[in-house]
C-alpha cells in the first residue's frame, strides 16, 4: 500500500499563509468553522494534507483566487 505523499515545507507555508489570511479579516478558528464547515482548526495544526478543493473554497471564503493565493506565498519567500 502506497503511503500518502506529504511535503512538511509546502504544508507549512500553506498553513502559514492561511493563518495569515483569517487573522487579517479578525476571524477566529471557529468564525471559519461556522461559516464554512472546514475544521481550520485541525487543518491550521498540521494535521494532514489540505486538499486542493478544501483550499479553494477557503479561497473563495476569503475572496482571494487560487493563483493569487500561490503568487503571494511565492513573493513571500522570496523576500
Amino acid at each position: 500500500m502506497r503511503r500518502e505523499r506529504h511535503n512538511d515545507k509546502i504544508i507549512g507555508e500553506t498553513i502559514a499563509r492561511l493563518r495569515v489570511l483569517r487573522r487579517s479579516r479578525g476571524l477566529s478558528q471557529m468564525d471559519v468553522y461556522i461559516d464554512t464547515d472546514i475544521n481550520i482548526a485541525r487543518i491550521e495544526s498540521g494535521h494532514g494534507n489540505i486538499s486542493l478543493s478544501t483550499l479553494a473554497d477557503l479561497c473563495d471564503y476569503y475572496r482571494i483566487s487560487l493563483a493569487d493565493f500561490f503568487r503571494i506565498a511565492v513573493d513571500d519567500s522570496e523576500r
